[in-house]
């Protein structure tokens, strides 16, 4: 079946970016769905412009687009041995195309020029289908953590090896790849 789906490109924001807005929205409305199922409630809804220009300031921003629409995100943080994904949103008329898929893909790619062999990222108990997802992108549990205030645990970490160039690419091959 022949499809005229336009491609999806992903960059990571310009210099010049401003629109912050947007993606505060394109956030809010991808988590939306977690509201009535993750206690305690997402930190999604206190972002503000301002401070998702500072999270994309200290770190990187990656944003997808389909037709010069922004349709996806991902925030990139170095934590200890790690790069950290945050805030990894796609919209809900897009979900379930592989934007996902390729945001970590590309920020696979920028693991490996920084010279970083693994990422991590954080999902909510709760959201075991995000498990599963983050599983088939080679992601493993590593750890579970608590919110202050709770004595339970309220999400786990996952962890995915990063092969740098020449070794374990095979493992890659094939999945994951950037339109540009």
């Amino acid at each position: 079946m022949v499809t005229n789906a336009p491609a999806i490109v992903i960059r990571p924001a310009a210099r010049d970016f401003s629109d912050w807005e947007d993606v505060r929205q394109l956030i809010l409305d991808a988590f939306a769905y977690m509201g009535p199922r993750i206690d305690p409630p997402s930190s999604a809804l206190r972002l503000t412009p301002k401070s998702v220009q500072a999270s994309a300031e200290s770190g990187a921003l990656l944003l997808a687009y389909s037709a010069g629409d922004l349709v996806g995100c991902l925030f990139l943080h170095q934590k200890n041995d790690a790069l950290y994904i945050s805030k990894l949103a796609v919209s809900p008329a897009h979900q379930h195309a592989g934007i996902g898929r390729k945001l970590v893909a590309a920020a696979r790619g920028e693991a490996r020029q920084r010279g970083i062999c693994m990422l991590e990222l954080e999902t909510r108990v709760e959201l075991t289908e995000n498990h599963a997802a983050f599983a088939r992108m080679g992601f493993i549990r590593t750890a579970e953590t608590s919110h202050e205030g709770f004595d339970r645990p309220t999400s786990i970490v996952m962890r995915a090896p990063v092969p740098q160039a020449g070794e374990g690419a095979h493992l890659l091959r094939g999945r994951n790849r950037i339109s540009s």
